[in-house]
């Protein structure tokens, strides 16, 4: 994924914005894709790579607010809006709903390069989050029901004989489930098993047994 090459989706109706920014994106080392609509857009197949959208305002169909709101699950696609007739409100709106940048036609090459080359980093910096969480969660997938009553016992901070009490075993069988379970996640600590355990929403076990969701 790392070596995917960026792409910039260009989405405007003006047939001569659309060229204008396709060559200045291959004039780069990025793909450029475009597009004439939003419907034209969404109905394209998802890609996990680097990317961008550079997104019109006005378009015949949804508008670019809509076509956003539709978009609020991808943080790897930052979100460059681009317009020849902006209000205040719209660009609010635009601009509360996670809009990288605001441009009003006509705007400079240079200008709209940078706000491009952040949202590429941007989208490598999410895409990189979703791969760890990706990794993170198939480790835990790996572990047994029992390593995973380890785990949520663990990270409440009991000790072995503690653990090996609530759960009925010998403290030297505990060790034996700590070991295999701290492998299987990677986690080189105590304190970043808690950290990965927090981020899986794995919550740790409360004085009277019961547990606590971690993203509470």
């Amino acid at each position: 994924m790392s070596d995917a090459k960026p792409i910039v989706f260009v989405v405007d109706d003006d047939v001569s914005v659309r060229e204008s920014l396709r060559f200045l994106v291959e004039s780069t080392a990025w793909r450029a894709e475009t597009f004439a609509s939003g419907r034209e857009f969404l109905s394209r197949p998802r890609e996990v790579a680097p990317s961008c959208l550079v997104l019109d305002v006005v378009l015949p169909d949804l508008n670019g607010c809509d076509v956003q709101a539709l978009l609020a699950d991808r943080a790897d696609m930052p979100i460059i809006f681009v317009t020849g007739c902006g209000d205040v409100p719209t660009t609010v709106r635009a601009m509360k709903g996670g809009a990288a940048e605001f441009f009003i036609k006509p705007f400079s090459d240079e200008a709209i390069l940078s706000a491009m080359r952040d949202a590429i980093d941007r989208s490598c910096a999410a895409l990189a989050v979703a791969a760890e969480m990706r990794a993170l969660r198939a480790s835990y997938e790996t572990l047994s029901p029992r390593e995973r009553e380890v785990l949520a016992l663990v990270i409440s901070g009991r000790l072995n004989k503690q653990v090996g009490h609530v759960l009925g075993i010998s403290e030297i069988t505990v060790k034996a489930h700590r070991g295999q379970m701290m492998r299987k996640m990677k986690a080189p600590s105590l304190c970043e098993l808690v950290r990965m355990a927090s981020r899986l929403c794995v919550g740790p076990v409360l004085a009277g047994g019961g547990r606590r969701a971690a993203c509470d």
